[in-house]
């Protein structure tokens, strides 16, 4: 899992929290501008959120293990995904772990989900994403549904954070799933 710099914290950390209570090996990476958003907008202290991973790397660290494809992983999301992060993945750029880690994901047919947050989406953004998508990734934008009727934002995070969930094939009741609409009679 890659939390870099965009708003949008609280969908990482309830994403981490939900995978450590169903015992998921998590390998963490969290950038420079990630910690300082995580800062701003919680009341979360870093550590804390390290300590709910398996494993943590520095941004730089292209020495671990999910650096390279001869590591087995599952998928790699990346939550909240910035548009610096998108744009490194979209061209391949490995300048980060977590552009190499989400390589990886892509050259070895692994899932890939990005959760890009941010608005407007210029062409640059949305030319990214479908670059992104074309090459095999997921993009989830974190756009939040209100069909389940959320009565507070962390219904809302739940949301997004099931959604994601269900993509990594990881069983879930964090929300109230679509049932459809009842019939209606035409006048």
């Amino acid at each position: 899992m890659g939390i870099s710099g965009a708003s949008g914290a609280a969908y990482a950390i309830r994403l981490l929290q939900v995978l450590r209570e169903k015992g998921n090996i998590i390998h963490l990476v969290i950038t420079e501008s990630a910690a300082r958003i995580i800062e701003i907008e919680t009341d979360h202290q870093l550590k804390e959120i390290q300590d709910l991973a398996d494993h943590v790397y520095s941004p730089r660290d292209f020495g671990a293990p999910v650096a390279s494809g001869s590591h087995l992983f599952d998928g790699m999301v990346v939550i909240p995904c910035s548009m610096g992060t998108l744009s490194g993945i979209a061209c391949g750029a490995s300048d980060t772990l977590i552009t190499r880690a989400a390589s990886v994901c892509l050259k070895e047919k692994r899932r890939l989900i990005i959760v890009p947050r941010e608005t407007p989406l210029g062409l640059v953004q949305l030319r990214n994403m479908v670059t992104a998508a074309e090459a095999g990734a997921v993009v989830l934008p974190a756009c939040p549904a209100f069909y389940s009727r959320p009565e507070s934002l962390d219904d809302l995070v739940d949301v997004l954070v099931g959604r994601v969930l269900d993509l990594l094939g990881v069983e879930n009741d964090l929300y109230r799933r679509w049932q459809g609409t009842p019939e209606r009679k035409c006048l």
